[in-house]
C-alpha cells in the first residue's frame, strides 16, 4: 500500500475505535430513558447491559472463526452491516415501545461492535512499520476515550429530555395524556439512532471499497496444544478478576445518572453532563496511570487503585448530595488502568498459549452483563445509593490478583475497554 492509501487506511480502522467507544457509552443513557419511556423496574433496565454484554461473550469466539476463515475485512464490514440493522431496529421498537424489542436490536448492536474490536486491535498494527505499532493502538484507543466523552454530552442533548412525571402527576393525568407522554419519551431515540446507523452505514462503505492488506498469522505451534490452559492458575485468577472488574465498571457507569438523581436531586440532563466529565476523567486517568508505572509497578498502582475505589464507593453510599457524585467520579478516574493492567497480568509469561488466553480475559467482558441486573435488584429492594455496594465488593477480587502478582515489575499495556 501507498503511504497516502496507508493513512486513509489507518483513519477509517481509527473510526472504528471512536464508534464502539460511542455506542457502548450511550447504555448509560439508554437506561434512565428507557426505564421512564417503557416503565420498567431498575432490574429490567439493567437488561440493556446484559444485552451488550452477553453478545460480547457469545461472539467472541465465533468472531474469531468468521475472520480466519473470510479475512478481517470482511468480519469488519459483517460487523458495521450488523451495527447499523441494530441501530435502525431502534426506529420500530420505539414505534411499538417494547422493550424487548430495543434489547434485540442492542444484542445486534453489540454482536457488530465484537466483530469490530475482534478485528481492529490487530488490522491497527499492521497498518505501517512494525515499530511504530504500539503508538498507532495508542492513538485509535485515545479516540475510543474521545467517544466515552462524547457519547454522554450528545446522547444528553438529544435523548433524554429532563422530564420525569412523578406518581402524584401521573394520577392526575388523563391516561391518554399519559400514554402520550411515554410515546413521545420512546420516540426521542428514533432520529439518534437514524443517523448513527447512516454513519455506520457510510463507513461501512468507506472500509468495504478500501485495500486493506492481509494479516498473514503464524499456524499453532505444537506447544500452543500441550498443557491445559486451565492449569494456567495466574490466567484463571485473572479472568476472574477481570470478570469482576467489568462487572464494577459497567454498574458505575450505567447507573451514574439514577444514582445522581437520588443522591443529589439532579435532574438528568445536569447527571449526564457530569457522567461526561466522569468518563473524560477515566480516559485522563488512563494516561495519568501509565505515567505513574514509570515509578510503581502495575501490580503496586493495581492494588492502590483498588482500595481506593472501595473507600470513594464507601464514601459515595454513606454521604449525600455532590460529594456523593464526586467520590462516584473520583472511582472512574481509579478505575482507568485496570482493564489493561489485569489483561497484561493475566497474559504473561503464556507464551504459545497467550492468543487463547487472551480469548478467555476477553470473554470475562461477560460480568458486564450479570453484575448490573444484580445490581438493580438490590436497588428495586432498597436505594440506588445501597446498591453501588456490589461494585464496592467487586473490587476486592482485583485487589487479590494484584496483590498476587506483586513480583511483577513491569508488563507491556496494549488492551483496552
Amino acid at each position: 500500500m501507498s503511504k497516502p492509501a496507508n493513512r486513509f487506511a489507518v483513519a477509517l480502522i481509527t473510526v472504528l475505535f471512536f464508534l464502539w467507544g460511542f455506542a457502548l457509552n450511550l447504555n448509560p443513557i439508554l437506561i434512565p430513558h428507557l426505564k421512564k419511556a417503557c416503565q420498567l423496574t431498575d432490574l429490567q433496565s439493567a437488561l440493556i447491559d446484559s444485552a451488550s454484554y452477553i453478545a460480547y461473550f457469545l461472539m467472541a469466539l465465533p468472531a474469531g472463526l468468521l475472520m480466519k476463515r473470510y479475512g478481517y475485512k470482511a468480519g469488519i464490514t459483517l460487523g458495521l452491516i450488523l451495527f447499523a440493522g441494530g441501530t435502525f431496529l431502534f426506529y420500530p421498537a420505539a414505534e411499538l415501545r417494547q422493550f424487548s424489542f430495543f434489547l434485540i436490536a442492542l444484542f445486534i448492536i453489540a454482536s457488530g461492535l465484537t466483530l469490530l474490536e475482534t478485528a481492529a486491535n490487530p488490522y491497527i498494527t499492521v497498518l505501517g512499520d512494525a515499530d511504530s505499532a504500539t503508538q498507532r493502538l495508542n492513538f485509535a484507543q485515545s479516540f475510543n476515550g474521545l467517544a466515552a466523552f462524547l457519547a454522554p454530552l450528545i446522547g444528553g442533548r438529544f435523548i433524554l429530555s429532563g422530564r420525569n412525571v412523578s406518581a402524584v402527576e401521573q394520577q392526575a393525568m388523563a391516561p391518554a395524556q399519559f400514554k402520550a407522554y411515554l410515546k413521545e419519551e420512546a420516540s426521542a431515540v428514533q432520529t439518534p439512532f437514524l443517523v448513527i446507523g447512516a454513519v455506520v452505514l457510510l463507513v461501512a462503505i468507506l472500509i468495504s471499497r478500501t485495500t486493506l492488506p492481509n494479516i498473514n498469522e503464524e499456524d499453532d505451534s505444537p506447544a500452543a496444544s500441550s498443557g491445559s490452559i486451565l492449569s494456567e492458575k495466574n490466567l484463571i485468577l485473572g479472568v476472574v478478576a477481570q470478570f469482576f472488574y467489568v462487572g464494577a465498571q459497567v454498574c458505575i457507569s450505567s447507573f451514574f445518572i439514577r444514582f445522581s438523581s437520588q443522591a443529589a436531586g439532579l435532574d438528568e440532563k445536569t447527571a449526564a453532563y457530569w457522567l461526561s466529565g466522569a468518563l473524560l476523567g477515566f480516559m485522563v486517568g488512563r494516561f495519568f496511570g501509565t505515567f505513574l508505572m514509570r515509578y510503581i509497578t502495575p501490580p503496586h498502582l493495581l492494588a492502590l487503585y483498588s482500595v481506593i475505589n472501595v473507600g470513594l464507593l464507601a464514601i459515595a453510599i454513606m454521604a449525600s448530595g455532590m460529594v456523593s457524585v464526586f467520590a462516584l467520579i473520583g472511582v472512574e478516574f481509579f478505575m482507568s488502568i485496570m482493564f489493561p493492567t489485569i489483561f497484561a497480568l493475566s497474559i504473561r509469561g503464556l507464551g504459545a498459549k497467550t492468543k487463547l488466553g487472551s480469548s478467555l480475559v476477553i470473554m470475562a467482558i461477560m460480568g458486564g452483563a450479570f453484575f448490573p441486573v444484580l445490581m438493580g435488584r438490590i436497588s428495586d429492594m432498597s436505594t440506588m445509593q445501597m446498591a453501588y455496594i456490589v461494585p464496592a465488593i467487586c473490587f476486592l477480587p482485583v485487589l487479590y490478583f494484584a496483590v498476587r502478582n506483586f513480583a511483577v515489575k513491569r508488563v507491556k499495556l496494549a488492551a483496552s475497554h
